[in-house]
């Protein structure tokens, strides 16, 4: 499976930004992402195990919990993937950022 497969399923992208934020133990990931996205525990399972099989996150067995770990490898090569596309956006996200600025000018004078 190629990490955009990976990345391509929005309950694996919500998991990963909660691992984003800081490590969890499994079953504040089923919590959050049950309520959110209306699945079992057990789907929430293997979207884990995908994680875990692809290199996207670690576990660490803490007494009867499992903690969950963002790993940042393959990430950093979808970022590194991602490198040759930036010339597309960042000259708008740079111009976009200008005319917020003076827009913030503006409001102020």
């Amino acid at each position: 499976m190629h990490a955009f497969d990976v990345l391509g399923d929005p309950v694996r992208r919500r998991i990963l930004e909660i691992l984003a934020e800081d490590r969890h133990a499994s079953g504040e990931i089923v919590a959050i992402v049950g309520q959110e996205f209306g699945i079992t525990q057990s789907a929430i399972s293997q979207h884990l195990k995908v994680l875990r099989d692809h290199g996207f996150a670690t576990v660490q067995a803490e007494g009867p919990r499992r903690i969950y770990e963002i790993d940042p490898t393959p990430i950093a090569e979808v970022d590194q993937w991602l490198a040759r596309f930036r010339r597309f956006w960042e000259p708008k996200l740079e111009a976009l950022a200008v005319e917020v600025e003076r827009g913030k000018r503006k409001r102020r004078k």
